[in-house]
């Protein structure tokens, strides 16, 4: 399931997107600005890297990757911090949970699962709404409440995903649209053009392709990563909810 909303909306997801957006914008500002105001270079090789790779990519793509590099660095903030365990399972919720059932006051410990808005919590709450109908009940209201949030969950990870396998697939749409400019500027030469003629098409070509690839591998890994480790906590919190509802249904007897 996804965090608490307090969560999603914590300042540190909120600050490191603001950060790495305004980082980025005055660093391709201030190289523009350098690029246009500084005297010709005299050789190619010490031109502003991160100047060439915007010239190389045209406005379009340099636009298009740049967001998609805001966007992915926001959800893997956001992502990181909803599979945090305390997410899942808090300790808080637990000890004071056991506290109250240990001292046989079951009415504490069921507010406070109800006011707690984590996995644990969630599923702890969908159980007992059914508590009085027998376990087969509570096990099936439990069940729904986690596959329900579990989706959620995940179509929040999806979104990494998708930037994952979209960013080649802009690369590879920049390296079709620079060869097609390559061979229309040699079809449309009556002698063979020269190579500096040809070179900003498959310059275009090939640092769409690259930076795709930047943007992809990091995002398919990371996506994996923090999958798996939500799987893992969604585990353990089943297993710890089970464990808590036989608690709430032992108590009195």
């Amino acid at each position: 399931m996804l965090p608490p909303r307090r969560t999603l909306r914590h300042p540190l997801f909120r600050i490191l997107a603001l950060v790495v957006f305004l980082i980025t914008a005055a660093t391709l500002g201030s190289s523009m600005v350098w690029a246009q105001d500084a005297a010709p270079a005299p050789a190619a090789s010490s031109e502003n890297m991160l100047v060439k790779a915007w010239n190389s990519l045209g406005t379009m793509y340099a636009v298009i990757f740049l967001i998609m590099s805001v966007v992915l660095v926001a959800l893997v903030v956001r992502a990181i911090i909803a599979v945090q365990k305390n997410n899942f399972i808090p300790e808080d919720l637990i000890q004071g949970v056991e506290t109250s059932l240990e001292e046989k006051n079951a009415q504490a410990a069921v507010e406070l699962v109800r006011a707690d808005e984590s996995f644990l919590g969630n599923l702890v709450s969908a159980g007992l709404e059914k508590i009085q109908k027998g376990k087969d009940a509570v096990m099936e209201a439990m069940q729904v409440a986690g596959d329900s949030e579990t989706m959620r969950l995940e179509q929040m990870l999806s979104y990494i995903a998708l930037i994952g396998n979209v960013a080649p697939m802009v690369g590879l749409l920049g390296t079709v649209q620079g060869m097609v400019t390559s061979f229309g500027t040699i079809a449309s030469s009556a002698q063979t053009p020269k190579p500096n003629e040809l070179a900003s098409g498959i310059e275009q070509a090939l640092y769409t392709t690259l930076v795709g690839l930047y943007l992809a591998i990091p995002a398919i890994a990371i996506y994996n990563i923090l999958r798996n480790r939500m799987q893992r906590m969604i585990l353990l919190a089943g297993a710890k909810s089970e464990d808590m509802m036989e608690k709430f249904q032992n108590i009195g007897k």
